[in-house]
């Protein structure tokens, strides 16, 4: 592997005559002005293969297979004003991995402040999980056998879901109807590695229009209110219908099937008409009757006792302790063929990296009509009932170009005061699953409405994705409801988009209709750019270059009591989002207001729209004191290289 180039940056010495002999330090043509207005000296280390005479060369050694750089020291002469003797060392690897040290604790101290509130529910890794890491190698989701976990609502499917794939994935909570959407998780036992898919509750018998917004829980008042009754009514009757349609979808891509009941509540007759659709339709299919809630393996064996007229052998299990959990694993894989990957694809699959695209926004916004737009399927319940969605849906996704994505559709953000006046559990899951969505994806698509004004709650959900280091960029969806647009439309929304959303200044607009599909393709396009964008490492020429300039446009302001910051050494530590780590000789001494202008230059200079970047400023006094530094001749300093301690020394 090829070195990568340091970049020294810039110290602070009084003015001073670059030789005659030595043209290339001024090879920017940057003006330098009086002591009392800058004093920063440019130090350019680029590359030794360059043409111009008199470069100074030097190789970072952040890979372990660095070249050494030769054994002749290079020596510059350069005269300053002799006042300035004492003698500085700079030690280019330790500031590198000081930069490193300091892009660690600060992402360290970011998490500690953006707490999600369930993440107590994220523990650390289990034993059986660790123990997967070390044996079980990565074969892609779609050559994995899927397991469809089908039932009437209540039974406990997403407790037994999120037992059988090790992680809290799935909103539980004791009440019917919360999962509608398909909801998948990677699982595996012994040398079976397969999908899981988690399903809403089916509902085949018949029901009144009372029973069934009391079953699923469904609300016609909340976030519904600019919907006409009829609207409400209509799209409370079709609920169940799409809910089954997901369970249906489910079930057909399935090899197996796990039918779950509820063994305290005994044999209902929405069990018997489950079982007989199953049979009628999916006879070819292996499925496995398993009666949960059966703590105690004694009460079990009676529990399961009414279920042998289903026509299916019962096994007892409980996905809240685990019990027989282990049989029905073993019943599942006996009925799924072993996948088997070849080498290649294995290394093919290491070198891909799937970014992850999160949907987020305001309940009613769209967010599940554009990812349905998107796959070009149903692959979420798209309904004008506030919260339809509660999960965080996963669903994988190759761009027109052939680029594969990960697609992450999320429950809409209300305000926390309105999550918590209204009492559900639900609801403050769902958003907590939104969050957390945000924190493992890549690239966020904050989806407003066209014709709804930029609210608070917008700019919070703007602000936490900016917190999160996140690219983002701002979708306006149901641009056709926009009334007697022209070409000056877009200009005047835009503006009044980044006068209210001033924390995404950087962030692309993307203005489509989900509904009918227009300009939905955009949406991929500019989050791949934003990817690319947020991936970037800028060049250390580069970076130099930028700083300088932005320094010798306007230095950093004086305090009252003389003192100015200078800026040592500067380098960029990360990616993802863009770090850049600032050697300064006090960091208080530059304040808010020019750290926002050095980033503006930044952007200005070097880009990363779609992307926030990061700017750390970090005390370095004087970079150490060499030892035994003799002082020259007056007037007169040694800028020296050297091969083997790796060290920048300005001697006088």
């Amino acid at each position: 592997m090829s070195s990568v180039t340091a970049t020294a940056a810039l110290f602070a010495v009084k003015p001073f005559a670059v030789s005659a002999s030595f043209p290339s330090l001024c090879k920017l043509s940057i003006p330098f002005v009086s002591h009392a207005k800058a004093s920063y000296f440019p130090l350019q280390l680029l590359h030794s293969s360059s043409p111009l005479p008199g470069l100074i060369s030097c190789k970072s050694s952040l890979d372990d297979d660095q070249e050494e750089i030769s054994e002749a020291d290079t020596e510059v002469d350069l005269e300053f004003d002799e006042s300035d003797g004492e003698d500085y060392e700079f030690d280019v690897d330790e500031l590198e991995q000081e930069a490193k040290v300091a892009v660690r604790e600060y992402s360290s101290s970011l998490s500690r402040e953006l707490i999600i509130d369930d993440e107590a529910d994220t523990r650390k890794e289990s034993r059986k999980q660790r123990r997967k890491k070390l044996t079980v190698k990565e074969i892609p989701n779609h050559l994995l056998s899927k397991v469809a976990i089908v039932g009437r609502p209540n039974v406990g499917k997403s407790a037994l879901f999120n037992r059988l794939v090790g992680e809290n994935k799935a909103i539980v909570v004791d009440e019917p109807g919360v999962t509608r959407d398909r909801l998948y998780g990677r699982s595996f036992w012994g040398d079976h590695e397969f999908m899981v898919v988690d399903t809403g509750g089916v509902i085949t018998v018949s029901k009144s229009k009372n029973e069934v917004m009391e079953e699923l829980a469904i609300t016609t008042t909340i976030g519904m209110e600019g919907i006409p009754l009829a609207s409400r009514e209509a799209a409370v009757a079709r609920m169940p219908s799409m809910i089954e349609r997901q369970a249906t979808a489910a079930v057909e891509e399935s090899s197996a099937i796990i039918f779950l009941v509820d063994g305290q509540a005994g044999l209902t007759a929405a069990d018997v008409e489950i079982a007989d659709w199953l049979r009628k339709h999916y006879s070819h299919k292996f499925v496995i009757l398993a009666v949960n809630k059966c703590e105690s393996p004694k009460k079990g064996i009676m529990q399961v006792s009414d279920f042998w007229t289903l026509g299916f052998s019962p096994l007892p299990i409980s996905a809240l302790s685990g019990t027989g959990t282990g049989e029905l694993l073993d019943l599942v894989c006996s009925g799924l063929a072993k996948v088997e990957v070849s080498e290649d694809l294995h290394e093919e699959q290491d070198e891909d990296y799937v970014p992850a695209i999160s949907i987020v926004g305001r309940p009613n916004v769209g967010k599940s009509s554009i990812l349905n737009a998107l796959v070009g399927e149903d692959r979420t319940i798209v309904s004008p009932i506030s919260g339809t969605t509660r999960d965080a849906i996963d669903t994988e996704f190759t761009g027109p170009d052939g680029q594969k994505f990960r697609l992450i559709d999320t429950a809409g953000i209300r305000k926390r005061a309105a999550v918590a006046s209204s009492g559900s559990t639900t609801e403050a899951l769902s958003v907590n699953r939104a969050f957390r969505a945000i924190r493992r994806s890549d690239v966020v698509a904050l989806v407003i409405e066209a014709m709804a004004c930029i609210t608070e709650q917008d700019f919070k959900i703007a602000e936490r994705i900016e917190k999160e280091g996140k690219g983002c960029l701002i979708v306006v969806n149901k641009w056709d409801t926009i009334p007697n647009k022209n070409q000056q439309t877009a200009v005047y929304y835009e503006q009044d988009v980044r006068e209210k959303l001033r924390i995404l200044q950087w962030a692309p607009i993307v203005y489509a209709t989900a509904i009918s599909g227009h300009s939905v393709d955009r949406v991929i396009v500019a989050a791949s750019e934003v990817e690319k964008e947020r991936s970037r490492r800028l060049s250390t020429a580069t970076l130099n270059q930028v700083v300088q300039e932005a320094l010798a446009f306007k230095s950093p302001p004086r305090t009252r009591g003389g003192k100015r910051g200078r800026i040592y050494y500067c380098t960029q530590a990360a990616i993802r989002p863009p770090t850049f780590v600032f050697f300064v000789n006090d960091a208080n001494l530059f304040p808010e207001t020019y750290r926002r202008y050095m980033e503006k230059q930044l952007r200005k200079d070097a880009g990363f729209p779609g992307t926030p970047i990061r700017l750390l400023w970090r005390n370095r006094r004087k970079m150490g004191k060499m030892d035994g530094g003799g002082k020259g001749p007056a007037g007169r300093a040694q800028l020296s290289l050297k091969s083997r301690g790796r060290k920048l020394a300005l001697t006088s």
